[in-house]
């Protein structure tokens, strides 16, 4: 008998469960529409058979709502009685002052605060019943009152900066944020997610102030600097950021991959000053470091980056980073773990310093190197394969991008051989074939490679279809071809023929747009400029416009430095080609010059 009255027990527990569940919801759908009287009726019954406090609290709002003011009080007075919450002052106190009688309402206040407990269930719902009825004063008092009684300085620190948060009190909240996590460093990942939604640029500065106070006033605390890293961060300083990182690299003696994370930040905001500093002091100051070969290959890459992004560099500049190479290699040796360094000498000898023989001769002792990686050996021999068709050896070219096809069939580099065996058979003339090779690669996984096999189908199709002959398109290519090549004053003397002979054939605006990259390689920008207008302003409908846009926008920007000019042209490429490939990218960079934070 006793298993069947337990189980009886329980099946009317959780019927009562359900009946009162149906019940809540009604009153809630009451409550919403204004019902409350009926709202009320429920919420009453509701509270008699469980003494929730939440049923309480939303019968009390019926009664009020209806102005039934006498019972509202008679039912908190025996709720205090039975139960002397110190919420409950507060529901008292917010009665009072529906009826404009602020003396007992604040003397209700000031009881709810006085009667405060210990018991962190109390604080918390006291605090709570004050920020519902947006009193952020009393709610800070019930948190500096709960830190006297726990005798815990800081304690609700985190909770006192959300009532500054929504009080607007900005110094407020940055002053407590760092109060909670110097009382427990476990919550700095949340701190800085609410001050990335929170701060503007002037917030990030008020933080870094009083950072840079409390590092002087408690120099043990590891917490902080570690903030102040992150925040010149956020503000995209990141010279200042590089320097806390080092320090705090040396004081816990890391092993140098703070710096390495933070270089390559940097590196990618394209201050590669920065990123070559990081990179350089993880390769003398931590030589052991798992770190330090990439360290050294990164500082190098970025060193190429900086003297060729914007075209502005010298022989000089050119030989003493071949110099460092060369240096590096004969001090490591030409192995696995430098492997990827001699494709980045490689590819200096080749597309910088016009030295192929050179280049070709690193990739090959590259690709013998037993047990490379075959990611890197298979780059290497597509990068090769380059360097051949450079050479006019169209033959070697092909058979290496058949090789990578081959080994490496499924993946990206696979399908960056087919797009490369497609585009030399396209500079050969075989429109045909190529074409039919770009229409499989529009739906690679890899977007740049399904854009570009989308463009020179399309490109093939509108220019075979415009006349009964394919002569013009492959004069084109030949002028392509010429141009990767290096040979620029052969391809500018091919893209001009075309004019002459075919002068009102659909090519014009590529012929325009090909001498502008080439002038621009050239640094003869003010000719790039010129022809890349001529495109914006003659072939507006046509598919250069918004490429010749953004190419243009990035001479301002980067080799001429004139950020206006830019981001007027970044803007007229997202708002009148918002379906270009290149809207999204543009927005960015025009908020960056604009100097929006978008971190």
């Amino acid at each position: 008998m006793s298993v069947l009255k337990s189980f009886l027990v329980v099946v009317l527990l959780v019927w009562a469960n359900a009946v009162a569940a149906q019940s809540s919801q009604l009153a809630r759908q009451y409550f919403s529409t204004g019902e409350y009287e009926k709202a009320g009726e429920i919420y009453e019954e509701l509270y008699k058979k469980s003494k929730n406090a939440t049923y309480f609290s939303y019968y009390i709002k019926c009664l009020t709502a209806t102005e039934d003011y006498g019972k509202a009080e008679t039912m908190i007075k025996k709720e205090l009685k039975r139960n002397p919450r110190p919420d409950l002052y507060v529901i008292y106190g917010d009665l009072y002052e529906l009826q404009s009688d602020m003396e007992k309402a604040e003397e209700q206040y000031d009881k709810a605060i006085s009667s405060l407990d210990n018991k962190p269930n109390n604080i918390t719902n006291l605090a709570g019943a004050f920020k519902r009825s947006s009193k952020y004063e009393l709610a800070a008092k019930v948190y500096e009152r709960a830190e006297e009684l726990m005798g815990k300085e800081n304690m609700y620190s985190y909770n006192l900066a959300d009532i500054y948060r929504r009080k607007g009190d900005v110094p407020g909240m940055i002053e407590k944020y760092l109060d909670a996590i110097e009382y427990n460093p476990r919550q700095m990942n949340s701190v800085k997610s609410i001050l990335t939604r929170e701060l503007t640029d002037e917030g990030y500065d008020l933080v870094k102030t009083q950072l840079y106070s409390r590092i002087q006033e408690n120099p043990d605390i590891v917490e902080l600097p570690e903030l102040l890293l992150w925040v010149h961060t956020q503000k995209n300083d990141y010279k200042k950021a590089m320097r806390q990182a080092k320090a705090l690299d040396l004081r816990l003696e890391e092993d140098g991959k703070r710096i390495y994370d933070l270089a390559v930040i940097a590196a990618n905001a394209r201050d590669y000053d920065t990123a070559i500093d990081g990179f350089n002091y993880i390769v003398e100051n931590r030589p052991m470091s798992t770190l330090a070969i990439r360290a050294k290959e990164e500082s190098m890459n970025n060193k190429r980056k900086k003297i060729t992004r914007n075209y502005n560099y010298t022989t000089e500049d050119l030989r003493a980073l071949e110099s460092e190479y060369i240096a590096y290699l004969d001090e490591k040796g030409r192995n696995t773990s430098t492997a990827l360094i001699m494709a980045n000498l490689a590819e200096l000898e080749a597309i910088y310093l016009n030295n192929l023989d050179k280049a070709i001769s690193i990739l090959q002792e590259l690709i013998e190197i037993r047990g490379a990686n075959k990611y890197v050996r298979n780059n290497a021999k597509l990068d090769l394969g380059d360097y051949y068709l450079m050479k006019s050896e169209i033959w070697e070219a092909t058979l290496l991008y058949s090789q990578v096809d081959k080994e490496l069939k499924e993946g990206f580099l696979g399908e960056q051989a087919r797009f490369r065996n497609a585009k030399l058979s396209y500079f050969n003339g075989d429109f045909e074939w190529a074409q039919s090779q770009f229409d499989i690669l529009k739906a690679s996984t890899s977007k740049l490679i399904s854009n570009d096999a989308i463009d020179l189908s399309v490109f093939i199709t509108d220019n075979l279809g415009l006349d009964s002959t394919a002569y013009p398109l492959e004069l084109y290519a030949r002028a392509e071809l010429l141009s990767f090549q290096n040979k620029y004053d052969e391809s500018f003397t091919t893209l001009d023929s075309i004019n002459l002979l075919y002068p009102e054939h659909g090519l014009a605006d590529d012929i325009l747009y090909t001498k502008a990259q080439a002038f621009t390689k050239l640094k003869k920008y003010e000719e790039a400029i010129e022809a890349y207008n001529k495109i914006i302003e003659d072939f507006t409908d046509e598919i250069r416009a918004d490429n010749a846009i953004f190419n243009l926008a990035e001479i301002y920007e980067n080799q001429l430095q004139q950020p206006e000019k830019a981001q007027a042209l970044y803007e007229k490429l997202f708002l009148d080609f918002s379906n270009s490939t290149f809207a999204i990218e543009a927005r960015k960079r025009y908020r960056v010059l604009r100097g929006d934070d978008i971190n």
